[in-house]
């Protein structure tokens, strides 16, 4: 399964300099009090999952990003096999930063050597460990990751149980769940009692080729659920230097792509660019999750979104982009491995 998390790899030089943290305004993440920045900073490159990253590197990507008003961090123990859930302890500590000036999430029920383990005992051990790695005495958000690969009814009736004791527990304030499919989200909420699930997290499925997340929106709302999306390149699809030759992405999608980039790439602009504000102009998406792993990738997320804010997105290269890419509007790709397609 890839990393939805890919970080943007090139330096948007049209971007000017970040100005003050004010300029990025909270956003309310569903009903669950929390305020959370609207670029949040996935961290699974800190687990070397896109290369290494030295450790100095990233305690000066996570400098950056809370200097910049970055408050959002999110992990989990299958990214880099613990690496990554690590490191950002690492990072945080070294930051200083109070606890409740950041809101930290990280995940369970995948790992990189085990596989998926959904069964409650497991669920509960896993962030024990990951709290131990972190060096945190709770999490904000405890995820169950990519739970298409696992039967729902399990979810349903043994995980979400589960964390919904660990909640109550203090170790983990709020509860998601997280995966590709966007039909998982209705089949838990569905069958969850109410408030059992606080927030989801869904990746390439609300960027400037895939909207299809905007469907969902009014039922999330009206079950109280906060939303994240994660991915707003696709997965190195909306980059300049194109996916990664692992990119599970149809060939015609992939194509249609590439030659949104070289558009862009020929008026001089940037389709990253782009493509992160795009993904940020919907408010009702509480925070965008991208990864990073240096302080320059974190200042030029931070810059478009504040020049999103007192700007705003490029309106006539927008629409020659979605022009381009209309023939693959909302083309997605099957999760093979997942108990889902396996039914």
């Amino acid at each position: 399964m890839p990393h939805p998390q890919h970080p943007t790899t090139q330096s948007v030089s049209t971007l000017s300099p970040p100005r003050a943290l004010a300029a990025m305004e909270l956003r309310e993440l569903g009903g669950t009090g929390l305020r959370v920045s609207p670029v949040g900073f996935g961290a699974s490159p800190l687990g070397h999952v896109f290369g290494d990253v030295p450790l100095h590197a990233a305690r000066a990507a996570v400098s950056r990003a809370l200097h910049l008003g970055i408050n959002f961090f999110d992990t989990s123990p299958y990214y880099g096999g613990t690496v990554s859930e690590s490191v950002l302890g690492d990072c945080l500590r070294a930051a200083a930063v109070p606890r409740d000036a950041v809101v930290v999430a990280t995940k369970c029920g995948r790992y990189k050597d085990e596989g998926f383990d959904f069964t409650a005992a497991r669920v509960t051990r896993s962030l024990d460990d990951s709290l131990h790695r972190l060096g945190l005495d709770y999490v904000d958000i405890l995820h169950c990751h990519d739970i298409e690969f696992a039967p729902l009814d399990q979810i349903v009736n043994e995980t979400i149980p589960a964390l919904r004791k660990i909640k109550e527990s203090g170790k983990a304030r709020f509860i998601g769940i997280t995966g590709l499919p966007l039909s998982i989200y209705t089949y838990v909420l569905d069958r969850v009692p109410p408030g059992s699930v606080d927030v989801i997290l869904s990746y390439c499925h609300y960027g400037i080729n895939d909207t299809s997340l905007v469907d969902l929106l009014p039922y999330l709302k009206s079950k109280g659920v906060g939303v994240i999306s994660a991915s707003p390149l696709a997965m190195g699809l909306l980059t300049d230097n194109g996916p990664p030759e692992w990119h599970p992405a149809p060939q015609e999608l992939k194509s249609a792509c590439r030659a949104a980039a070289e558009h862009c790439r020929k008026k001089g602009k940037s389709i990253t660019k782009l493509a992160m504000q795009y993904s940020l102009m919907n408010k009702e998406i509480s925070t965008v999750l991208v990864g990073m792993n240096s302080p320059e990738q974190v200042e030029e997320n931070v810059a478009a979104a504040i020049e999103l804010s007192t700007s705003g997105i490029d309106e006539e290269l927008l629409h020659e982009v979605e022009a381009i890419l209309e023939p693959v509007k909302n083309m997605t790709w099957p999760n093979k491995q997942s108990k889902m397609d396996a039914d």
